[in-house]
């Protein structure tokens, strides 16, 4: 019974890591950044380090698994919204006109 609920617990885990993913499509269409929370993404990344760590240590695959694909799509996240956010930044800004 804890196998199996440690398989089922990990292909959600796996599940959830990859929903992330939905919001880069979203930033890459919109291609913008500006509604995602980059200190969200921040403080999840350590998290899933330290449950990485733990599974490493304990030898824990439906640990280990889960959160190398959190790690990776949640840095892949951040590196996306950093690169649409630069080049946002050095695209230039339509002049308004001016009344007179």
């Amino acid at each position: 019974m804890v196998t199996l609920f440690a398989i089922a617990a990990a292909a959600w885990g796996v599940v959830m890591a990859v929903a992330p993913v939905l919001q880069i499509r979203r930033m890459i269409q919109r291609r913008s950044s500006e509604d995602l929370s980059l200190g969200y993404f921040a403080v999840l990344l350590p998290g899933f380090a330290l449950w990485l760590g733990y599974g490493v240590v304990s030898r824990d695959w439906a640990l280990i698994v889960p959160n190398i694909v959190a790690l990776t799509v949640t840095i892949s996240t951040i590196i996306v919204a950093l690169f649409i956010r630069a080049a946002h930044r050095d695209r230039p800004q339509p002049v308004e006109p001016t009344s007179s």
